[in-house]
């Protein structure tokens, strides 16, 4: 089952589709355009892999981590299908992430790979831009490359975990502006899904409504301003966002 969460008419919604539009829980039937989209879900604690596809780490001059190289986002960082993102006026080199999410459906302690996916409650479309201006070092090493206000897409849709048989062998792509710039496929990521979520809860509980971004393939571009940035992961569907330039207080 796909649903999704929208603001029509002034309230948040759960809604399904069915002929092309959005089915609201009262059986209205209304258009995709006249909603504003939300992430599928409230997220709890995000957390994000980094170099977890080795020809991404590979274009980005890097050696493959030995182990899941991990760091936390806010929810200050999620936004929904159809949303903007800013281009800080600093940064020369922004690029997006196509990556799949995976959300926790019950709680999860010292969990084994073998049992792993009894424990995740569906899947959706993340987008994680990367402001490559402000890696800093070993300490600080992602905190404002990852964690800016409205960086990072998610949704439109949460797929439920039945729905998607082999979540380790789905095709990913992106398109800047209608043009294909990144295809991948979840079967070359370095660890799998059972493998990071039996690392996570080695040594932390996680809970229903946490999400792991699971990381990125090669083929990351430069994105400007006004860019039209659309991630697909097969069964999920297409996430759309757009570039927007910062928007600085007075």
């Amino acid at each position: 089952m796909r649903r999704a969460r929208v603001v029509y008419q002034g309230a948040i919604h759960d809604v399904t589709p069915l002929d092309g539009k959005l089915r609201l829980a009262n059986g209205r039937l209304i258009n995709e355009e006249a909603v504003q989209w939300l992430p599928p879900f409230e997220p709890q604690t995000a957390f994000a892999l980094g170099l977890n596809y080795a020809d991404h780490a590979s274009e980005l001059a890097f050696n493959a981590p030995t182990e899941p190289l991990v760091f936390l986002k806010g929810p200050n960082t999620f936004v929904g299908h159809n949303g903007a993102t800013e281009r800080p006026d600093d940064v020369t080199f922004m690029h997006y992430e196509c990556e799949l999410a995976v959300v926790i459906g019950k709680v999860a302690r010292n969990v084994k790979k073998e049992g792993a996916y009894e424990y995740i409650a569906g899947y959706t479309i993340a987008n994680d831009y990367a402001f490559r201006d402000y890696l800093e070092n070993y300490y600080r090493p992602n905190l404002r490359v990852k964690n800016r206000d409205y960086c990072t897409p998610i949704g439109p849709w949460f797929v439920d975990a039945e729905d998607i048989p082999d979540p380790m062998n789905l095709k990913l792509r992106t398109f800047v502006n209608g043009e294909v710039t990144q295809e991948g496929t979840t079967a070359n990521m370095i660890f799998g899904i059972p493998e990071l979520i039996e690392y996570l809860s080695s040594f932390m509980t996680l809970s229903v409504g946490d999400v792991i971004l699971t990381g990125t393939p090669k083929g990351t571009v430069n994105v400007a301003v006004g860019d039209e940035v659309v991630t697909e992961i097969e069964g999920l569907g297409s996430l759309k966002n757009t570039i927007t330039r910062e928007l600085k207080s007075e």
